[in-house]
């Protein structure tokens, strides 16, 4: 008897790395369904919700949260176990979490993926940097991404590193004053600046305006220059696809042979659907897909799926220069320092990668000075000084996988659809704690170069939203939960694509490879199905 399917390829999951696959598939004539829990919203009523919103440091804010798809930031969704309270800036709408994510998109490096065989601590990744090369050149034209063809970016200050088999879609925007000021005098004490790739573009491309400079890439960009993933969602129903929101998929079934029958969703109004296809993808995010296989009880014969949460967990610098540096023109970021993105101080301690914030600083003084009790002409003034000398290091560490860092279902909370919460445990380690010793005493020469005066250098941990490892990849059946091409060991059609399979963090945003992968994916499942 033929086996109808309601689709070729079910996806579950509509960000950037959901779409992108959805879109290459639908592209070459698949036909494909995303389901996305959250809805669609216009840029311009995001925008509205962040004008009016009295809490502009919170980035999910301004976005839809609602009961049957609550954000990372619900009361009580995230419940912490760990000594880290791990707080990631989720979002569930379609585009999801990139609609403010900044668009850092960065490529691995080939040292990066080999980290257990180089320097003998974490993992080796199961495919190698020219597998993964020609995929990354793919998304980063999907993505309209704007970088140096000339900058060596393992921060070493050789010629042009990695290799590339294709330029990047679109070159660098200029360097702000800030940016420029900082390098020269830094630059000859060492610090190794470089230039950030990113999916800002600065010039007209697939329909999205260049930047001009709003600085508000976080919580929104008001005029989509910055990439979010609802612009491969749109092309993907435009390509035949389907997006279906208000589709909280809550179990996965298994079928005959162990492949993956149908996914199961509910709506907000409690009505359950039950799709099949022959072939899934799960793009949830890095901690969504674990909680949905944990609770479904598929492919998790490795006893790994939600284990080795890793991030980019990082601490902060913020000083005031002796010379107006004008902070806040331009992107919220644009790069900075990268001396200890590789080298043989990864055997003893974490990569360290210093970027240099530059978000209007504005908010963040006058909160300071009104809680020391400056009001007046006083206030006036102090803003005026400190907000044309403020710099702002974010620092990022690579961490290890730990396997008692992990995501489960919570056995006690339920949302308001009945599915439950998540228990999160997460701690750091020595590995990082020593990456931490030595970038403070960096923290400390910084500042006397610039005469500095310092006002905070000891946050301690903060979270960096960089989810991985949840799902992870692996050579081995054994200790990992997918192969070398994303596909479960356990469900040979499917796959999950999403930065939970990453095995080795490095100290750069992860995303572009999650996307990367999703094409690759998609190439993969073109000829399956």
């Amino acid at each position: 008897m033929t086996q109808h399917y309601d689709a070729d390829v079910i996806i579950v999951g509509s960000g950037a790395s959901g779409s992108n696959a959805a879109f290459e598939l639908a592209r070459k004539g698949k036909s494909v369904i995303i389901l996305e829990s959250g809805v669609w919203i216009p840029r311009w009523k995001i925008v509205e919700n962040f004008r009016s919103s009295p809490r502009k440091g919170n980035h999910n804010d301004p976005y839809p949260n609602q009961p049957w798809a609550p954000s990372s930031f619900s009361p009580g969704y995230i419940e912490n176990t760990g000594s880290f309270e791990y707080l990631p800036g989720m979002l569930r709408l379609v585009g999801g979490t990139t609609w403010h994510w900044a668009a850092a998109t960065w490529r691995y490096i080939p040292n990066d993926m080999k980290l257990k065989t180089l320097y003998g601590v974490g993992r080796d990744w199961p495919v190698s940097y020219d597998t993964l090369e020609p995929y990354y050149g793919r998304a980063e034209y999907n993505l309209g991404v704007c970088g140096s063809d000339s900058e060596d970016q393992s921060g070493q200050m050789g010629g042009l590193f990695p290799p590339r088999s294709t330029p990047y879609p679109i070159p660098p925007e200029a360097e702000t004053y800030y940016f420029q000021r900082l390098k020269a005098r830094l630059s000859p004490s060492g610090f190794n600046f470089l230039h950030e790739p990113n999916a800002r573009t600065n010039q007209p491309w697939d329909g999205r305006p260049g930047c001009s400079g709003n600085n508000n890439c976080m919580p929104v960009c008001p005029i989509g220059a910055m990439y979010s993933g609802d612009v491969h969602a749109r092309h993907t129903e435009k390509a035949g696809g389907k997006v279906i929101t208000d589709a909280t998929v809550f179990k996965i079934e298994k079928g005959e042979g162990n492949k993956i029958a149908a996914v199961h969703y509910r709506t907000s109004k409690h009505e359950e659907v039950r799709l099949t296809a022959r072939a899934f993808i799960l793009a949830a995010n890095g901690l969504e897909i674990p909680k949905l296989m944990l609770m479904s009880d598929i492919g998790n014969s490795s006893d790994q799926v939600g284990r080795n949460l890793m991030d980019h967990t990082g601490i902060g610098l913020q000083f005031l220069a002796d010379e107006p540096l004008w902070p806040g023109r331009g992107q919220v970021q644009q790069g900075g320092i990268f001396n200890w993105r590789d080298g043989a101080f990864r055997r003893e301690h974490a990569a360290i990668k210093h970027a240099l914030t530059n978000i209007v600083p504005n908010r963040a003084i006058a909160e300071r000075l009104l809680s020391q009790g400056v009001v007046g002409p006083e206030l006036d003034r102090q803003i005026r000084h400190m907000a044309a000398r403020w710099v702002d290091f974010s620092t990022t560490f690579e961490m290890l996988p730990i396997p008692t860092n992990r995501i489960q279902p919570s056995t006690t909370r339920r949302d308001a659809l009945g599915i439950p919460t998540m228990v999160v445990n997460y701690d750091t380690d020595d590995y990082i704690a020593k990456g931490a010793a030595v970038a403070r005493s960096q923290f400390a020469e910084i500042v006397k170069i610039m005469n500095g005066t310092v006002i905070e250098d000891n946050t301690g941990w903060q979270n960096r939203d960089h989810i991985m490892g949840t799902t992870i990849m692996g050579d081995d059946p054994k200790d990992s939960v997918v192969n070398h091409e994303c596909r479960s060991w356990d469900h040979d059609n499917l796959f999950l694509a999403t930065t939970g399979v990453i095995p080795a963090s490095g100290v750069v945003n992860p995303t572009l490879t999650a996307i990367a992968f999703a094409i690759r994916i998609a190439d993969i499942l073109e000829k399956e199905v």
